[in-house]
């Protein structure tokens, strides 16, 4: 998937992209966005579109196959003083700047690289938003952590906790509920 600006450096001008896309060499997936595929998965575009944003909650959770429920709208971090997102298929959580950067890693998603939070990030965003989400879909998830707790890093989820706002909580609840 490119750009724009990266397709103006390969073809030179609006005009001959233009032609690649008549010409069925190159398809138009999003605002300024082109692949040489079709068929591009709506989450991989808007993680282009967006790229400083981070996949989380409930399509993390769906991709780590926390949930078999699949999502009908994506969920991206940003940090707390980033432009609001103004597409509709888009649920836009906040983070503070420090606590933003702690657990972004990468993964292929359909063979695109997507940016998301790791497993032990996703479960203290399951704590963080416990209240703003389906009671039973928070028991769900969390019967699933617990099973996957082994092939968790304990240290780092515990790193993570102190990290985030309202720390004390936080370790509470992993103590109570998961731990």
């Amino acid at each position: 998937m490119k750009t724009r600006k990266e397709c103006l450096a390969e073809y030179g001008s609006d005009y001959k992209i233009q032609q690649m896309v008549e010409a069925g060499k190159l398809f138009r997936v999003g605002k300024a966005l082109y692949s040489e595929e079709k068929y591009v998965p709506e989450l991989a575009v808007l993680a282009r579109k967006y790229p400083k944003a981070v996949v989380t909650m409930r399509n993390a959770f769906y991709m780590y196959g926390l949930t078999d429920m699949v999502p009908d709208e994506y969920d991206l971090a940003t940090e707390r003083d980033a432009a609001k997102i103004k597409d509709k298929r888009v649920k836009q959580f906040f983070s503070p700047p420090g606590f933003f950067e702690q657990g972004i890693t990468t993964s292929e998603y359909k063979g695109y690289q997507i940016r998301l939070y790791s497993r032990e990030r996703m479960l203290i965003e399951l704590i963080r938003y416990k209240s703003k989400l389906p009671f039973d879909y928070y028991k769900e998830i969390l019967l699933n952590f617990r099973k996957i707790m082994p092939q968790l890093n304990i240290q780092v989820i515990q790193d993570y906790a102190y990290e985030a706002p309202k720390s004390a909580k936080i370790m509470e609840t992993l103590q109570m509920e998961v731990l």
